[in-house]
């Protein structure tokens, strides 16, 4: 830490050039893009560590090819749709296709083009969740083609009405790192995903081979959503070390809930049960992060392991889909409780930015309904547009093409099946 002091010094010293250009900001949002970039290999090792070993290979590619496509979305098309000009609140303008008119502008005190890329890696983490519930039998084409429509239309569309002047930003929601954008639209398209792709052939159901995989998998997951969360303050100040500090504190009382679930439920704790504890810590306290206190957010991440745990043991068995890694139990139901708790324990205490914009403080500390109602409306709406748009999506594509691999290559294993390589020989 006392080199990356020296060296942030430095560049003020070099680079500092008056405007609106800090380099120190600007320092700091391309180390966390840095850790941004770390959390798509890693989510495709969480994800393929828990898969059957005849998969991991498929399950590997598929976190860097949606990496690629989404990234050149983004660039020719989805940041100017999400953060070009406002138009009606709904969707943002065309002066920024192809990245054009980015040289020069500037976000706060960092380059429009840094912001754009730091921005890129959440709409690329985003589409790589989804992939999580229906892993081991989806088409690897059909995969591409459903994400690639799923960005534009659902993830664009909803970082514009959250984050770039849009309807929902115009209400008062405040979501600080995506539990709406990201997460809670990426669950429930996983979830159609799964419901539409139908259930996986095997009765053994999905069987872990590598626990080890997916433990390097979660740790590098959490380093790199410190840099998702704690870079979205955009700048070196109070905002991002609360939200540094929260991030943490939601991880350490998920991990502790979801152990005594487990220890009561099972008589024994589990590695698996502490991973996906990291899991729904970092996701609820997402929206949350840069908004709420040091023991808000320790309880926030207490009390999303009973909702998640909930979700994937009971809700799922009862309604009878088939999410194959819980990208909605994780990521569809923590994003939800975590936008209701950021309108329940977000205070202008933490962030001014809650009194500057004449919003009101959380129920918990105002008394009154307001945020926490915007918080509500702003779940619904992620919700409600990822989950018609990904049926609509994939009920097209299903009149041109199958969406599932043939039972033989699901059987076999899509490594050799899809791309005629074996990680274990």
């Amino acid at each position: 830490m006392k080199f990356l002091f020296i060296f942030l010094c430095l560049c003020n010293v070099v680079f500092a050039s008056g405007g609106e250009f800090s380099s120190s900001d600007t320092v700091f949002l391309i180390f966390s893009s840095l850790l941004v970039i770390l959390m798509t290999p890693a989510l495709g090792l969480f994800y393929g560590g828990m898969v059957r070993k005849i998969n991991v290979l498929n399950t590997l590619i598929v976190c860097i090819v949606v990496f690629s496509l989404v990234a050149l979305q983004w660039i020719v098309l989805g940041y100017t749709l999400a953060f070009g000009e406002d138009n009606y609140g709904l969707i943002g303008g065309l002066e920024y296709i192809f990245a054009l008119g980015v040289d020069g502008g500037f976000v706060g005190g960092v380059p429009q083009k840094l912001f754009m890329f730091f921005q890129m890696l959440f709409a690329i983490i985003g589409s790589a969740i989804i992939t999580g519930a229906f892993v081991e039998r989806m088409r690897f084409g059909v995969l591409l083609i459903f994400v690639l429509f799923w960005s534009i239309f659902v993830y664009d569309v909803l970082a514009h009405w959250v984050w770039g002047s849009g309807w929902l930003m115009k209400i008062g929601s405040l979501d600080f790192a995506g539990g709406g954008v990201v997460h809670i639209a990426a669950g429930v398209a996983g979830l159609v995903g799964a419901v539409m792709v139908g259930k996986r052939k095997s009765a053994r159901g999905i069987l872990p081979h590598s626990l080890p995989l997916s433990f390097i998998g979660a740790v590098f997951l959490w380093l790199g959503w410190l840099g998702f969360n704690t870079g979205s303050a955009l700048s070196v100040n109070m905002v991002a070390v609360n939200a540094f500090i929260n991030s943490n504190l939601a991880v350490v009382g998920a991990v502790l809930s979801w152990v005594m679930i487990e220890w009561v439920k099972f008589g024994k704790p589990t590695l698996l049960g502490s991973l996906t504890g990291i899991i729904a810590g970092l996701v609820a306290i997402t929206p949350a992060c840069g908004y709420v206190s040091a023991i808000s957010a320790l309880l926030i991440g207490f009390l999303a392991s009973p909702i998640c745990f909930f979700a994937i043991s009971t809700l799922k068995a009862k309604m009878g889909y088939d999410d194959t890694l819980d990208a909605f139990g994780l990521h569809g139901v923590g994003g939800i409780w975590g936008g209701i708790a950021t309108g329940l324990f977000a205070t202008s205490e933490v962030n001014g930015i809650i009194a500057q914009e004449g919003l009101k403080d959380g129920l918990f500390y105002s008394g009154d309904f307001s945020l926490l109602g915007a918080q509500i409306i702003a779940v619904v709406a992620c919700f409600s547009l990822s989950l018609c748009a990904s049926f609509v999506i994939l009920k097209i594509i299903s009149f041109y093409t199958t969406l599932r691999v043939e039972d033989s290559e699901e059987e076999n294993g899509l490594d050799q099946a899809l791309h005629g390589e074996k990680a274990y020989r």
